[in-house]
């Protein structure tokens, strides 16, 4: 009987040990980093230049997105995520002029993945690149 009780418990611990890393590396890839060299916007909230984690959460090609600095959440918005035929060598920001002279965030672009992240309502997917994370 002991026997197999030992075999059970091995067993659920098999899985979960599987469910955990599933659920791992599924987060990792919902993490990327940026790097602002001058001040933008996203979703109406000026962000002044320097490093910043993203993170996304959702299913499909619609995303929601989360910026942090450090440990504190800056910013949130939804997201698009669009295919790249060729993943780029870095990251970078794409970023459009507004009507008021200020920069918003059009595009996260995260080096050596086959996928960007156009966020919504911030304009086109076309600008100069604001910079480049390391």
């Amino acid at each position: 009987m002991n026997a197999i009780n030992s075999q059970k418990h091995f067993v659920k611990g098999l899985f979960l040990t599987a469910v955990i890393l599933v659920a791992g590396s599924a987060f990792a890839g919902s993490k990327g980093s940026m790097e602002l060299l001058r001040p933008a916007t996203i979703a109406g909230t000026q962000l002044p230049a320097g490093n910043y984690t993203v993170q996304w959460n959702g299913t499909g090609d619609q995303v929601q997105l989360q910026i942090f600095q450090g440990k504190k959440s800056v910013a949130s918005t939804n997201a698009h995520v669009v295919k790249l035929e060729h993943p780029l060598r870095e990251n970078s920001v794409v970023v459009v002029p507004s009507n008021d002279g200020s920069r918003s965030i059009a595009r996260i672009n995260f080096g050596k993945r086959d996928f960007a992240l156009e966020l919504q309502n911030e304009g086109a997917g076309s600008g100069a690149a604001a910079g480049a994370a390391k």
